[in-house]
């Protein structure tokens, strides 16, 4: 009789973070209510981003929540999934979470800064403002597919594979809905400029995406 591996969660620390995360949610909720309304329905709607391109945009206290809401989440589900895909016991290791979690922080600044300098230097800053918000915002809502996926893997279907996948899909097609919105929103400017915007997809939003999931395939 072979023994068989089991990938068992410890899921106390782990429900501590969802918890922070779901007050992040709670707090957007309660203080924003017509901002979260519409950010539900943000993938078949744009009123949430017409309410908000306007108010402060990135430093918008909801804008703010939800971000935060998104990066514990991915960061608790790319934990999650390497130590699924790779037969690791990350979770049983909460450092690793913050390493993470500091790591996808850094690189989501180090992008900000990165992009609102370009526009800066080329002098179309309020349009590259406009473009970060536009694309933070659907990277955002990825966040509760992550959360999702997140309970389903720790209390529902440990060790998965199968809802790793599915919750990786889903934040893709949820990220490339956000990319055709913000093409067509900005259709004219990137028809213009159109070299730019591919050297600008492939060096900004591409090549995050691959670099995760060599990550997740390392």
């Amino acid at each position: 009789m072979n023994p068989i591996y089991r990938n068992i969660i410890s899921a106390d620390w782990l429900t501590i973070v969802l918890l922070v995360s779901l007050v992040f949610l709670t707090l957007g909720k309660y203080f924003f209510k017509p901002a979260f309304t519409a950010y539900l329905i943000l993938p078949f709607n744009n009123k949430y981003l017409t309410l908000n391109k306007k108010k402060g945009r990135l430093f918008n206290w909801f804008h703010l929540l939800a971000t935060f809401f998104q990066l514990l989440n991915v960061s608790i589900f790319v934990l999650l999934a390497d130590g699924l895909l790779n037969g690791r016991q990350t979770t049983s290791y909460p450092i690793v979470f913050l390493i993470i979690f500091s790591l996808l922080l850094a690189f989501l600044l180090f992008k900000i800064i990165l992009q609102l300098g370009t526009g800066y230097f080329f002098e179309n800053y309020d349009t590259t403002l406009d473009l970060i918000f536009e694309k933070l915002t659907f990277f955002n809502y990825g966040g509760i597919a992550a959360f999702c996926g997140n309970i389903i893997l720790i209390y529902i279907l440990p060790g998965s594979k199968t809802v790793v996948y599915v919750s990786i899909l889903l934040i893709l097609l949820i990220n490339l809905i956000g990319l055709i919105n913000v093409v067509r929103i900005h259709q004219k400017l990137i028809l213009n400029n159109i070299l730019y915007f591919i050297l600008y997809l492939c060096a900004l939003v591409i090549s995050p995406l691959v670099l995760l999931g060599s990550y997740l395939n390392d």
